[in-house]
């Protein structure tokens, strides 16, 4: 469970969310394929910008900060920690979803389909 400052942070970042954020929410609020998805949800220590805690994705939107090496290293820290705690991290720069919003997407609407497919219907050990 996550502490008293992930969830602070968490509140903080809905009300103050970047334009790039509101326009994706705005898709992901409509409930594709039935899908519930939260907008900064703490997991962790992290606050996922979008995760949808039933089929285990969270959807990452990165600003030009995220292009210094620093930065680069903390996100790869934190998609590892995600990713092994069950999550599927997909990452996208916020230009994306101005410059190409179908192809942004299809991609989240076709990784959504297979891991909801993927959870209902397991590999056999």
């Amino acid at each position: 469970m996550a502490g008293k400052k992930p969830i602070a942070t968490a509140r903080r970042l809905r009300r103050d969310m970047t334009i790039a954020e509101r326009t994706l929410w705005s898709l992901l609020r409509q409930r594709p394929e039935g899908l519930k998805f939260r907008r900064q949800h703490p997991v962790g220590p992290y606050v996922a910008d979008f995760a949808c805690p039933e089929i285990g994705l969270i959807i990452e939107l990165d600003g030009g900060q995220h292009n210094r090496p620093a930065h680069q290293l903390r996100d790869q820290s934190r998609t590892d920690w995600l990713e092994s705690q069950g999550w599927h991290v997909l990452r996208f720069w916020n230009t994306q979803i101005f410059e190409a919003p179908d192809m942004l997407g299809d991609q989240i609407l076709g990784t959504a389909i297979a891991l909801k497919r993927a959870k209902r219907f397991p590999s056999p050990p």
